[in-house]
């Protein structure tokens, strides 16, 4: 493959793109919505996972984290396919290009925006780099659970309606827990790799039995948060149902991460993220409906 293809994880995108989705379609039927908007969103939202993938790619080499044991997909930096500072301009330019992009958001939609754009370039830059790397001090779920669920969600419904609402939590935590479970997939397959690396992830902390039992939470309570939100009046019944089918999907991914260890987990780490793009994508035909 095409080594910079393999920088940038396209299997891990749908992780930015499905709050965004879910996000801009709820704020469709409003009289402000904005195509403009919507689209500098999503591109924004890309721009910042790719180079959170590439900051990762890059400072994992740096940090000795990546190392000739790793067992999980090909990174280009630790492989030699492609020179670190390359690697690393091209994080810089992600960086640039949504904060450009960016900027055309924060215009719109004000000081909150700004606030959201500045901690997204510090979480992303922070996520594996840094003098506290969150992914290496057990906080790589939670700003997963922050950035690409309630941030994404809320953020891009404020910048169509200026307002967010009770609806815009509710999804922004349900996505933002589909988004936890692909970094702890990732996190559980490299516990070997990491502990020797002195990489205290939270799959490191808890160890790999309750990792599986985490897993499972964490695809099984996005369901429970929207069926609850539709008992209390806050979402709609037929997105609700159709988001529901995803969980045949859910179901199987539970059952293969807590038969797999190691290796074997490397195909759930595409899968998972394909879960939270079918769970949005679902979701969003039911509101256009």
């Amino acid at each position: 493959m095409n080594p910079w293809f393999l920088a940038i994880r396209p299997r891990t995108l749908p992780a930015a793109a499905g709050p965004l989705l879910i996000g801009n379609m709820m704020a469709l039927p409003l009289e402000k919505f904005s195509w403009v908007v919507a689209i500098a969103s999503m591109t924004c939202a890309l721009l910042l996972q790719i180079a959170v993938n590439l900051a990762n790619d890059y400072f994992d080499f740096k940090n000795g984290i990546d190392t000739e044991d790793r067992i999980g997909p090909t990174r280009v930096t630790q492989s030699g396919m492609l020179a670190p500072y390359k690697v690393r301009n091209a994080m810089v330019l992600c960086l640039l290009l949504s904060l450009a992009v960016g900027s055309y958001l924060i215009w719109h939609g004000g000081w909150p925006i700004a606030i959201l754009a500045a901690a997204s370039m510090l979480g992303a830059l922070g996520y594996s780099g840094g003098p506290y790397p969150l992914a290496s001090h057990g906080l790589g779920e939670l700003a997963a659970f922050v950035f690409f669920g309630l941030v994404a969600v809320v953020g891009s419904y404020y910048l169509q309606a200026g307002v967010t609402t009770t609806a815009s939590w509710l999804l922004g935590c349900a996505v933002g827990l589909l988004n936890a479970a692909i970094m702890l997939v990732n996190n559980t397959r490299d516990i070997m790799t990491d502990t020797k690396a002195g990489k205290k992830t939270l799959a490191v902390r808890i160890g790999e039995a309750q990792a599986r039992v985490l897993y499972q939470a964490l695809l099984y309570l996005p369901f429970g948060l929207i069926i609850a939100g539709f008992l209390l009046g806050q979402l709609p019944g037929f997105p609700v149902l159709l988001a529901g089918l995803s969980l045949i999907m859910a179901r199987k991914l539970s059952y293969d991460f807590y038969q797999g260890s190691g290796a074997a987990l490397n195909p759930l780490l595409g899968k998972t993220a394909k879960l939270t793009m079918m769970f949005s994508a679902l979701f969003s035909v039911g509101l256009m409906f």
